[in-house]
């Protein structure tokens, strides 16, 4: 107990004897230091007395597609946390292949009295599905926004990364390093943040490499957002001569480098590979992997910030907030066929370079 009140007492900046009156309820502590004390607490992992716990301001729902992407594992703690920060309960629901839909569990959080709910790459990010859902739950009284995808028939705040901007860092990166057959691997078409990595990709291949729509065409692949899939896609644009490829997430992107090294080249000597995400751990694959950072904190705080608007009655413009994703250069891509290494141009501007 002695070395217990010495960490929270060192975490705090303040005498055991004070931590010491602070657990136990005793007057004359300041309320900004008795505040000090339970965040070291929080912070330390110690759980907080039940006479001292903050009472729940209410349950939040958070809606993610699955877990097995670390990206979504990320954006949830991130949200997570900055709920708890502000009293609220965190409420995790994950769709599972066969298990409950997205519709399934919004019921089942709605049932439960949740105070709102964050949607991540939900339904609202297929083109294909009916946004009426939303409507109906708006109808409800149920405050809610909807991260990485957007409808203009939704009337609700959005938040997204810069899906167009993020293909224009992966393109203008390798063209820097003097690849021309650059291929881009993504998902089904139906979804929102595709197309806009295929506009991207098309409007930067156009403009730096002066090729045609259809020429860029032929470099796209469709697949699905695992490694199997970036492993398909990598190997049909291989085929097609391409010497570096992006990949629309980290998961893709490892699967690209086993669909290489299967064939027998290297990476990045003989093919270059571009992520997207920056998941936890990406930085320590082999090669240490170059990514388009998703600004996750960012939004997963501006998230949370704008759903305690909705619940507050003071609600954010019913529009979508963009956030600007960043290059990370590591080890997976250099110089192309026939370019010295030490010829090829630096990082592009907003780039942050890993080596």
């Amino acid at each position: 107990m002695t070395a217990r009140l010495a960490d929270i007492a060192t975490q705090a900046g303040v005498s055991e004897a004070t931590v010491s009156r602070v657990l136990n309820g005793k007057p004359g502590v300041a309320a900004a230091t008795r505040e000090s004390v339970l965040a070291a607490l929080d912070v330390l992992g110690y759980e907080r007395p039940v006479r001292l716990r903050r009472r729940s301001a209410g349950l939040v729902g958070l809606i993610t597609p699955e877990l097995e992407n670390p990206i979504f594992p990320a954006l949830a703690q991130v949200i997570g946390q900055a709920l708890t920060r502000q009293g609220y309960t965190p409420v995790l629901a994950t769709q599972t292949p066969g298990g409950s839909t997205e519709d399934e569990l919004t019921e089942m959080l709605v049932d439960r009295g949740v105070s709102g709910i964050i949607f991540v790459s939900g339904l609202h990010a297929d083109t294909s599905a009916d946004m009426q859902r939303y409507e109906q739950l708006r109808a409800q009284g149920v405050p809610f926004v909807l991260v990485n995808g957007f409808s203009p028939k939704v009337q609700a705040p959005f938040i997204s990364p810069d899906d167009r901007a993020a293909m224009r860092l992966a393109v203008t990166h390798l063209v820097s390093l003097g690849h021309t057959r650059i291929g881009l691997a993504v998902g089904p078409k139906r979804f929102v943040p595709v197309v806009r990595k295929i506009e991207g990709f098309h409007a930067t291949m156009r403009e730096q490499l002066k090729l045609t729509s259809d020429e860029v065409e032929e470099l796209i692949q469709h697949s699905l957002y695992t490694l199997e899939g970036g492993q398909a896609a990598a190997s049909a644009l291989m085929e097609r001569g391409c010497t570096a490829v992006v990949c629309a997430s980290d998961m893709m992107a490892l699967g690209a480098i086993r669909a290489a090294r299967r064939l027998s080249r290297d990476v990045p000597r003989d093919l270059s590979v571009v992520g997207y995400d920056d998941s936890p751990l990406i930085a320590f694959t082999d090669p240490p992997l170059t990514t388009i950072r998703q600004p996750v904190t960012a939004m997963g705080q501006a998230a949370v910030r704008t759903l305690l608007e909705e619940i507050g009655g003071t609600p954010a413009p019913h529009s979508e907030f963009v956030f600007m994703p960043e290059l990370v250069v590591r080890g997976s891509t250099a110089a192309g066929p026939g370019q010295d290494a030490a010829s090829a141009a630096p990082p592009v501007q907003g780039s942050h370079a890993q080596r």
